[in-house]
């Protein structure tokens, strides 16, 4: 079994009085702390459109540009769905309703991810050991990347900040077709931290959604369209939906400033919420269509302390964040637009490089 990582005891007030200025904020307004209109009209306009670009993409034969057109678009689509619908409703902020939260969580298996294992990776260890090298998968799922200074450093990494160019959009491709069956296979997430024992409902969803996969990602599309333009669609997807991905992922945790952490002594010496501030940054927060398409992922702080608050709360809660951070001389981090982010993870990506 995995050793086990504690954090720092001497609890301070921080997380309760931030709690309970949220808990103040939903109370006083009356309002529910998960999914509105706001949301649920997200996912009836998202999830029909893809369901229609993935049929236009196999059934339409006017030119490749065409088809790779669709395939470019099944790919925001896809990652609209992960960032605004699955991810809610796996934390289960999408609705008060239990089975509407996993039927939300599930949508990840219309790409063709598996929900179980993303919900234990995700949830248990990303949220809870968050840029802990040897417990969070995100920051070592990509081998060829030094993300932070407890990771060794290869000769190769001094040109980290040019090539994620072109490592970076076989991600998704390396995810859903190779580390969830290694996962699978392995009974194991990261090291030897092993999932919890699947029910036998999740070894058959498991087995469906990857059958299914290969056919409507893969086979349908060769078998409509050809060798050569089914794959080229299938790339195409794929590499656009990685690219999605990895940055907005990469711009809220492995930025100028953000923390990391070893598990090699087995202790953080920070309380938990406190290590999640320091380890995490905000993006973009005053930009209501980068709030919008990413699904509150740019409130990054603010999803990382309080997960099963629905991202569609995220900017009233940032205030009491902010100010409770400045109260307690906790490091609050934000980069203010989308692009100075991205600039400040490349910086980081070359300074991990040479130094």
């Amino acid at each position: 079994m995995s050793q086990k990582v504690t954090f720092d005891n001497s609890k301070t007030p921080f997380m309760d009085v931030l709690s309970e200025k949220v808990n103040n904020y939903f109370k006083e307004n009356k309002i529910d702390k998960t999914g509105n209109w706001k949301l649920y009209s997200k996912s009836l306009i998202i999830i029909p459109i893809h369901i229609t670009l993935y049929i236009l993409m196999v059934s339409l034969h006017i030119h490749l540009a065409v088809n790779v057109l669709f395939a470019l678009m099944l790919a925001l689509t896809s990652a609209l769905i992960g960032f605004n619908v699955m991810h809610d409703g796996s934390h289960g902020g999408y609705s008060k309703n239990k089975t509407l939260n996993l039927f939300m969580a599930y949508t990840a298996n219309l790409i063709g991810a598996e929900a179980h294992f993303w919900r234990t990776k995700h949830n248990v260890l990303h949220h809870t050991y968050t840029n802990i090298v040897g417990m969070d998968d995100d920051i070592e799922k990509h081998p060829l990347f030094r993300f932070c200074e407890n990771q060794e450093r290869k000769p190769m990494h001094k040109f980290q900040y040019i090539y994620w160019v072109f490592l970076y959009p076989f991600s998704t491709i390396n995810w859903i077709y190779y580390e969830d069956f290694k996962k699978y296979f392995s009974g194991t997430i990261i090291g030897d931290y092993r999932f919890p024992k699947m029910k036998l409902s999740e070894h058959i969803a498991f087995w469906i959604t990857k059958l299914l996969t290969v056919y409507l990602f893969i086979v349908l599309p060769i078998q409509s369209l050809g060798v050569a333009y089914g794959l080229i669609c299938f790339f195409s997807m794929n590499f656009l939906l990685s690219y999605i991905i990895d940055i907005v992922f990469q711009l809220a945790h492995v930025v100028e400033g953000t923390h990391f952490a070893s598990k090699s002594d087995g202790k953080v010496y920070k309380e938990w919420a406190i290590h999640q501030v320091e380890t995490t940054a905000d993006f973009a927060t005053k930009s209501k269509l980068v709030s919008w398409l990413v699904g509150g992922l740019n409130f990054q702080v603010e999803h990382h302390l309080f997960p099963k608050i629905s991202h569609v709360h995220y900017p009233a809660i940032n205030k009491f964040v902010r100010e409770t951070c400045s109260q307690f001389d906790v490091t609050y981090i934000e980069n203010p637009t989308f692009y100075s982010a991205f600039i400040s993870h490349i910086i980081h990506l070359k300074k991990l490089g040479i130094n």
